[in-house]
Order: structure tokens, then sequence, then C-alpha cells
């Protein structure tokens, strides 16, 4: 089963459906689609996604009911599984009297109206739209986080004003249908955006529930350095069973990617905690709050560090390889990002990738060469992955053994060698990556 997951971010739902075939061609398994909740349909920002105003209506900028269900049905139809990102810690920050109540009477007063109410029946997802979803019991009353490195004020507190939900039968029923009725859409899993700020039992009263059971449940904790991986994702890990973004093994691949770090971290990092296990593991090199938040953006790695970092994820054996695509959402504040990850998705370089990582999935992962510059890595006996940090030409010497005696194609440039003999000596250029296949004898 194809596992590679797009993550189409804040893509309009009739550009998924127009390019399911395609998406199924390269070999992506799913789809992880924006946060449907309905938002601000006249907002055009990325962030309008990450503030629901309703859970029982699906519409924003990005689309309308209908549109969704025919991009989630475009891709059933072409075999790829269809991934919802969920906001579920807060809804809207919005400048009105009545802010802790939800939807809010203007809203109520549009779904009623003459002239909207039968749009809004055609895009409810579920319960009676003349009820109000949330009042101001439902919310935190503790104000914003000011500490973010305190475990209780992260849960409890209000990220930059947005209207913190509390922990109670109302929020956690409410919740439960949401999913209930995006199961009914067609959603195969989803992404719990904002994890580390939801109680532990909040999110097993929400996820863990009997129509949960074969869904592919994952979460964003979002950390950055070994201090904030220790307070908020090993706990995580520890007392759930939900699988994550990889951000220890994103600061493993800064580490060893870094002039004085070494490749040899990369052998089997999991081994020495520097990588989530492999079985609760969404592997990323960078996901959509890197380049969009200020806060972030250190963490970014240099382009090319980032093509061999992807080359590493899909190389290696272990975790479920999360691609990020956008539309340009960050190059109006950041020039520099113009046309770095739009269309990433079907770029050569990441196309070949996945096809080398679908042809070797499953198979098991040995070194063959290490130093501190490069690595060499062999999966199964028919797979090759070759990785050069410096800016050298590498020559490593690899013993053959166990690696099938023919000729190999590099997915990533096409060229191809023949490995004979005990030995063989490889050619890494400088800064570069090869991902080779065997193609026969």
């Amino acid at each position: 089963m194809y596992d590679v997951i797009l993550h189409a971010f804040d893509w309009r739902y009739k550009d998924i459906e127009a390019n399911a075939q395609r998406i199924r061609d390269i070999g992506f398994g799913a789809v992880l689609f924006p946060p449907p909740l309905y938002s601000d349909e006249n907002g055009p920002e990325w962030w309008q996604r990450y503030q629901p105003r309703d859970y029982r209506v699906i519409r924003s900028y990005l689309g309308r009911k209908a549109d969704l269900k025919r991009a989630v049905d475009a891709l059933k139809k072409c075999g790829v599984r269809a991934y919802a990102d969920v906001v579920f810690n807060h809804m809207a920050n919005e400048s009105r009297r009545d802010r802790f109540n939800f939807p809010g009477e203007a809203v109520l007063q549009r779904y009623t109206s003459v002239k909207e109410s039968a749009g809004f029946k055609e895009d409810c997802l579920y319960g009676d739209l003349n009820e109000g979803l949330f009042s101001p019991d439902d919310f935190n009353k503790f104000g914003d986080i000011s500490n973010y490195n305190n475990p209780w004020e992260v849960v409890e507190g209000s990220l930059g004003g947005l209207p913190d939900l509390e922990f109670c039968d109302k929020v956690v029923q409410q919740q439960r249908e949401c999913l209930s009725a995006l199961n009914g859409l067609g959603f195969s899993g989803y992404r719990i955006d904002a994890l580390k700020h939801l109680p532990v039992a909040h999110l097993e009263a929400v996820f863990e529930t009997e129509g949960m059971q074969d869904k592919f449940v994952f979460g964003e904790v979002l950390t950055f350095n070994d201090n904030q991986e220790a307070t908020f994702l090993w706990p995580v890990m520890k007392t759930t069973d939900f699988p994550c973004y990889d951000f220890v093994l994103q600061e493993t691949l800064r580490k060893a990617f870094a002039p004085s770090g070494s490749m040899r971290e990369l052998v089997d990092p999991a081994a020495l905690g520097q990588a989530l296990p492999w079985y609760r593991a969404v592997t990323v090199a960078v996901t959509h709050d890197i380049p969009n938040n200020d806060g972030f953006r250190g963490v970014l790695l240099e382009p090319q560090d980032e093509y061999l970092a992807h080359v590493y994820l899909m190389g290696r054996d272990g975790g479920v390889p999360l691609v990020y695509s956008d539309n340009n959402q960050s190059a109006g504040r950041y020039p520099e990002d113009r046309d770095r990850w739009a269309n990433a998705w079907q770029r050569h370089d990441i196309t070949a990738m996945i096809r080398f990582h679908n042809a070797v999935h499953g198979t098991p992962q040995r070194a063959l060469y290490e130093a501190d510059g490069f690595l060499v890595f062999a999966r199964g006996d028919r797979g090759i992955v070759a990785i050069n940090k410096t800016s050298e030409w590498q020559h490593p010497v690899i013993w053959t053994r166990g690696v099938r005696q023919g000729k190999y194609r590099c997915q990533i440039h096409g060229h191809e060698m023949n490995v004979t003999g005990d030995t063989f000596v490889f050619a890494i250029p400088p800064r570069e990556a090869q991902m080779w296949l065997y193609s026969g004898d």
C-alpha cells in the first residue's frame, strides 16, 4: 500500500479533484486536506482555515461541501486516501461582542435568512443550524499563554487570543459528531492540529472511539529543540498511541547537515532517541508552520539540505513521509520562498524519490558506508541510497555482500551503473544524492 502523504497546503478543493489521477500516478497514498470546517469564506489568508467558526458547516475560501465531496470521491476513485486537518483546540478570534458564542448571532441569522438559508443547508455537515454550537461556558478562562515552556499554560491557555475550548462533555460530543460526519464524507484519516495544547484525556475521548478505530490519526506537536521535545513530544509518545510529526528527526537532520554535524547520526537515529519509533512517525523536512510563521523560520533547512533531507526520509526504512506543497503562501512576505514549494508534489526529484520509496517499501535498511560527510545505505537487496553533504566528490569502497549484482539506475538523475565483484567504488558528487534501484543483470 502506498503511504506517502501529499500535504496539499491550502489547496482549493477543485484543484485536488482535478489532479487526483496525477497524484495517484506519482505514487502518493494519501492527501492531507486543509481544515474543511467553516471559516471566513472571504478570507484568502491561509491562517483563516485554522480559525473555525462552526463544525456543522463545510465552507471556506477553498470551496464548499459539494466541492470537498467531489475531491474526496475523485481521490477514492483513484485509490488515494483522504485525510482532513482538524482544528479542535480553539475557535476563531473574531472582533465581535459575543466572541465566545459560536458561530455567533450574526452567522446564525445568515443560516436562516431567505437569501442564504438554502446555501447553508447544502453545506451543513450535521446538526441543527437553528441552534448555537458553543457558549462562553465551553471555553477556558485562563487567558493567553505567556510561558510556552509551561505545560499547564500550554494546555489551559489561549494561542494569541484564539478562544480556547474547554475539555467538557459538550465540546467532546460536538467533536465526535463532527468526526463521524467527516467519516461519512469519505475521510480515512486526520491530522490533529496543535495537539500539545489539548489534554491527553480530551484526545482519547474524541479520537479513540469505535468509529475511529480504522482511521489513521496523527498529531502535530510542534517542537524544535531537545527541551521542547522532552517537555511536550515524548510525554505524548509515552501516554498515547498517536503517531506524530517526527520533529525529533527533523532536528537531527538539521544537526547532521550543519557544517559541524555528522552524517553518522542518521545511521540509526531512533536507537539513540534522535527520531521517533518508526511505527509512530510521520516524517517531515518542512511543514507549513515553518515557512509561514516568523518564529519558526530559524529551523528551515537550506534548500539543498532540504533536498538531501527528503532523499534520506524517502530512502530510509521507517515512518510515513509527508511532502509539503503550497501555492507560494509564504512568498508574499518572504520573496526568497517563491516557487520553493509550489508544485513540489510533482517536481522531478520528489517524484523520483517517491518511486524509489514505493519500490523498496518494507525492505530492511543497513549501512554500507558511513562517514561524517556522507552516507551510503542499502534497502533490501535491490536499493541503494547515497547522500553527500560535503563540497567534494566522495568515492567510498563498499562491500557488495547482500546487494544484487548487475545493473542499477539512479531514479533522480537517470544514470546507470553496473555493480560487480566483492567490492564496488561509489562516486557521489558534491552536495548531491543518489537513489539506485536494481534494473537487471
